[in-house]
């Protein structure tokens, strides 16, 4: 009987580091590997053989070696405010969604990093399916690479959030090294930091390493400001709670003029009073903040609701009034399912 056709491994799940080890284990220098970085991440190259500045012999040894492909597009979806949802399967099957949003001037990708999620908060739909596996280094990289070819040629991709599917900070390793590589301003993708968001929901520990390894920036995902509300809301809150969590970003190496983001998702009477607002404003005093209110995106799996735009337009102005940067962000893509919250592959 035949033998099973060998799966190569893929060339973006290794670091530069790992990259460089492996050429100098074929007798091949180093800078090598800064060659081969470029033709994937700035240049596109779709296969080993676009890559002329290499010996033919090693273009054929990295071809026999890894494998360059691309995600699979299962569906692209297409919202009325320009967003644009991807459906990609993984070499396994499994699919995940990425987001690509229109700003003023730029577009923003939102890239997820697990396939489902196991955090479990009560208004997100991605977290009712439960956690099926972390993504590697190189699936992560794959939506930011395969989104700027769908985008097209006209497409100025300058930011990148890690607000899809699943919990950044509880894929730590993959997440690190990904972030590498988007902000490896020589070889990589060459984004800067400050144009990067990690969001969490709030792995305290975690957040402390993200301040110390990188330098993109923080978002955490609060929604209440107290600790039975908000364990009632987000479970990961039972095993850090709110002043843990507060302490972390405390701790959080912050780059000079940059501040915390803080999402609070704001639902109809569970979170959304005036007094909540004040309670908000005290506990994040201590720290450089900003946040970011979002209107509740309402979806089928859950009674939770949006509250009225004059209790919305209540909650900011307190938090105006107490001297706060403080934006409504009214989420993109509704109409898709690919707003806040709304992320569940196969739902495109």
């Amino acid at each position: 009987m035949p033998n099973k056709t060998e799966v190569k491994p893929k060339i973006m799940d290794l670091s530069h580091g790992q990259l460089v080890q492996w050429l100098e284990n074929q007798g091949i220098r180093r800078y090598r590997a800064d060659q081969i970085f470029k033709w994937i991440y700035l240049r596109q190259a779709e296969d080993f053989g676009e890559m002329t500045d290499l010996r033919k012999d090693l273009r054929l040894k990295l071809a026999e070696s890894f494998d360059l492909g691309r995600l699979k597009v299962e569906k692209v979806a297409g919202s009325s405010d320009g967003s644009r949802k991807f459906l990609f399967r993984l070499a396994d099957g499994r699919h995940i969604e990425s987001v690509l949003i229109p700003e003023r001037d730029h577009f923003t990708l939102c890239v997820s990093t697990q396939v489902g999620c196991a955090m479990g908060c009560r208004f997100c739909l991605t977290g009712s399916t439960g956690l099926v596996r972390n993504l590697s280094a190189g699936e992560i990289l794959a939506q930011v690479r395969d989104s700027q070819v769908l985008a097209g040629p006209d497409m100025r991709l300058t930011n990148i959030v890690f607000m899809g599917m699943g919990e950044p900070l509880a894929n730590y390793v993959h997440l690190k090294q990904a972030l590498e590589i988007i902000t490896d301003s020589k070889s990589g993708m060459q984004f800067a930091g400050r144009r990067v968001t990690v969001s969490t929901s709030g792995l305290a520990p975690r957040i402390i390493d993200l301040g110390r390894d990188t330098r993109v920036n923080l978002a955490v995902s609060l929604n209440a400001v107290d600790d039975k509300t908000r364990s009632w809301l987000m479970p990961v809150n039972h095993k850090y709670p709110l002043a843990e969590l507060i302490n972390a970003c405390k701790q959080f190496d912050l780059p000079r003029g940059r501040k915390i983001t803080f999402e609070y998702i704001l639902i109809k009477d569970v979170n959304d009073s005036v007094d909540h607002a004040r309670r908000l404003a005290d506990l994040l005093r201590p720290l450089r903040a900003k946040i970011n209110l979002i209107p509740y995106n309402e979806h089928h799996a859950s009674d939770f609701k949006r509250p009225p735009q004059t209790t919305i337009d209540a909650f900011h102005a307190y938090l105006i009034k107490r001297h706060f940067t403080c934006i409504v962000r009214y989420s993109k893509g509704a109409d898709i399912s690919a707003a806040c919250g709304q992320l569940r592959a196969g739902l495109c």
